[in-house]
């Protein structure tokens, strides 16, 4: 169940900082092969997370559910289908049993990575797939420009080194690929960062912005907010029931989306 209650009773504690930025030949060495890092988006404090235990054990046990409505995934789907070329080997982020992607396009390859096998056993648009913690670890084990599309729907918020993972993103992408992040109002409260947490609509937003721009080399990020819109020749006659329609639509779930391409975008 998600939670919006600030009552959660474990301590936060804070984690370590961008692990790119750690002393020693190892970190010098990560840093090189990912993307180059400008600045850090997050203090220590941002990073903190409700509930410090495993998320491993957090996501041990399968949810087949959707955590946002209809509304949200058609919009994100189409979303996939205008700006996903076919034939594309795309890299599925902190994925589930669902990608979303158009069932129409076929794709080269989608490869899904997640915290929970069983959820991405039972995705039937990846070819493969795999199991990590990027709060753990946040560098993959992928060869340089594997991608021409990375996706992350709905779980950018979770991310507590989000530095080194977009540093990762971008190395991982091909001149010309594309990520997209899509998140709503939505989250399992006790396991966003407090930066997500404490924020709003606008500056979750920006946040997600300054990811992009921290990293040396992503094009300008492009964000896209999905509106509520109700055309007049929709309204119903009645206005009781115009307005009943209206409340119905106040109440979908928001949709944002922040997409940068590396180096350029293709025309």
């Amino acid at each position: 169940m998600i939670s919006n209650s600030n009552s959660y009773a474990i301590p936060p504690r804070v984690v370590r900082p961008s692990a790119s930025y750690a002393r020693g030949r190892d970190g010098a060495q990560r840093q090189q092969r990912s993307g180059s890092i400008k600045r850090l988006v997050l203090n220590n404090e941002g990073r903190v997370k409700l509930d410090p235990s495993s998320d491993r054990g957090f996501y041990d046990f399968p949810r087949f559910v959707t955590h946002v409505d209809d509304a949200f995934l058609q919009t994100l789907t189409e979303l996939y289908r205008s700006r996903i070329p076919p034939d594309s080997e795309v890299l599925d982020l902190m994925s589930s049993w669902v990608s979303h992607l158009p069932p129409e396009i076929k794709y080269k390859r989608v490869v899904g990575h997640g915290l929970n096998a069983a959820e991405l056993a039972r995705n039937s648009r990846l070819d493969s797939f795999f199991v990590k913690d990027l709060n753990e670890d946040p560098f993959f084990e992928i060869g340089d420009e594997s991608f021409d599309a990375i996706i992350c729907t709905v779980s950018v918020q979770y991310l507590q080194n989000p530095e080194d993972v977009f540093a990762e993103i971008y190395r991982m992408l091909r001149p010309g690929g594309l990520c997209i992040m899509s998140f709503s109002n939505r989250m399992f409260y006790e396991k966003a960062i407090a930066a997500w947490r404490d924020g709003s609509a606008v500056s979750r937003v920006q946040l997600v912005v300054q990811y992009f721009q921290c990293i040396e080399g992503f094009t300008a990020p492009e964000v896209i907010r999905g509106n509520i819109q109700i055309s007049s020749s929709d309204k119903p006659s009645n206005p009781v029931e115009w307005l009943l329609g209206l409340f119905r639509a106040s109440q979908r779930d928001p949709f944002y989306a922040v997409i940068a391409y590396r180096n350029f975008k293709p025309i």
